[in-house]
């Protein structure tokens, strides 16, 4: 009785695998430290918290409007303002269950099926999954050291010409997943300038905003009003667990995503909503746990290739270093599995993220402790030899 779609058939997310491969493993009391999944290993500031703590006494907790609340889409437009001097309206603003729900929301609002979206490669892997689930065309763009480990005009040119197809959407992401990539101010205005000028549709993914290392950080809001905007409060906010994102979008896409969103998600956790706002004035908090993060990135780009892992690209944001494993196996997604088996230290294969190049290649994330870091690395060090 049961016939599963052929939109269903996506490729498993195996950082995902591997992580709850690390979770059984640490159940059985096995001593593993986890550089798979991006996740901080900071809690929530103490502020969103507290703030849950109250809402929780309360004893209510309910919808809110579709959109989100009206007290978090203001201040969030307030922070526009503070940390990027753009004055938005706040109306434009959604809050989504997490920016997983923000993708599925825009590839709706946006796109029909068969229609191209262009993604860069390497990059990260429910991009891919989720536009194929919805019956979209990926066009995955190699980025690398000639495209200044971004997209460019010039690539999304040559990808359209080589597929034989004319882009509908493109999705850039800044600072990048696996990459460490931060696209510069200017660099960010030539694509919108292109994606304009062809009518295509640019969805700006600013998810690790707040965690970038003295490259440029700039919001496509700076440059203009008609790209798609899709943030969370996982990373830089340290709250994963809480699922709670938010979307920039043009003022004439705001109605449609409203009618997705009540059908589909009714509305983000009243909850989370509560917390996230509080989040918001924890600056001196997060920044603490970004300077935790900045230690950890400069500790492992002298340790990994001193283990034999080079960079394939600078980690000038996020908390990711993507890996050259070439010279130790030709199967990342193998290597991994013995890594964890063999050392306790889980670490996600390449293969996530580049379909074509990511056999040789792991990313490892840093977003844990210190301690941490020189452990997993003093593992992998005993190991290798």
């Amino acid at each position: 009785m049961i016939s599963i779609s052929r939109r269903s058939a996506v490729e498993p997310f195996h950082a995902m695998d591997i992580l709850a491969e690390a979770t059984r493993r640490r159940a059985e009391g096995r001593p593993v430290i986890s550089m798979a999944v991006g996740q901080p290993g900071h809690p929530a500031p103490q502020a969103a918290l507290a703030a849950a703590r109250v809402a929780l006494e309360g004893g209510r907790i309910g919808y809110t409007d579709a959109l989100g609340m009206t007290g978090l889409r203001q201040e969030l437009a307030e922070e526009y303002r503070r940390r990027h001097g753009v004055a938005i309206d706040w109306n434009r603003i959604v809050v989504t269950t997490g920016s997983s729900a923000g993708f599925n929301l825009a590839f709706l609002s946006l796109f029909d099926a068969g229609d191209a979206v262009a993604i860069a490669r390497p990059g990260y892997p429910a991009y891919r999954a989720i536009l194929s689930a919805l019956g979209l065309r990926v066009i995955e763009v190699a980025v690398g050291a000639e495209t200044g480990y971004t997209l460019t005009p010039d690539s999304l040119e040559r990808a359209q010409e080589e597929a034989g197809v004319r882009l509908k959407g493109v999705l850039l992401a800044s600072p990048a997943n696996p990459t460490g990539t931060v696209t510069t101010r200017a660099q960010l205005a030539d694509v919108y300038a292109y994606c304009k000028g062809q009518g295509i549709t640019l969805i700006s993914d600013e998810i690790y905003h707040g965690l970038t290392y003295g490259a440029e950080e700039a919001t496509a809001l700076e440059i203009g009003d008609e790209a798609v905007i899709i943030n969370s409060f996982s990373k830089y906010y340290c709250m994963t667990g809480w699922r709670i994102g938010w979307m920039v979008l043009p003022e004439e896409l705001v109605r449609p995503v409203e009618c997705l969103t009540q059908s589909l998600y009714i509305s983000a956790p009243e909850l989370s909503q509560i917390a996230a706002r509080a989040a918001l004035s924890a600056t001196a908090e997060l920044d603490s746990y970004k300077a935790a993060c900045r230690a950890n990135r400069d500790f492992l780009a002298t340790r990994l290739p001193e283990l034999g892992l080079p960079l394939l690209s600078p980690m000038d944001g996020a908390f990711y270093a993507y890996v050259d494993a070439g010279s130790l196996t030709n199967d990342s997604m193998a290597f991994a599995r013995r890594i964890l088996a063999e050392t306790d230290v889980a670490v996600t294969p390449g293969r996530d993220f580049d379909p074509l190049d990511g056999h040789l290649a792991l990313r490892l994330s840093y977003a844990g402790t210190m301690q941490e870091m020189i452990e997993a690395t003093e593992r992998l060090a005993k190991w290798l030899s």
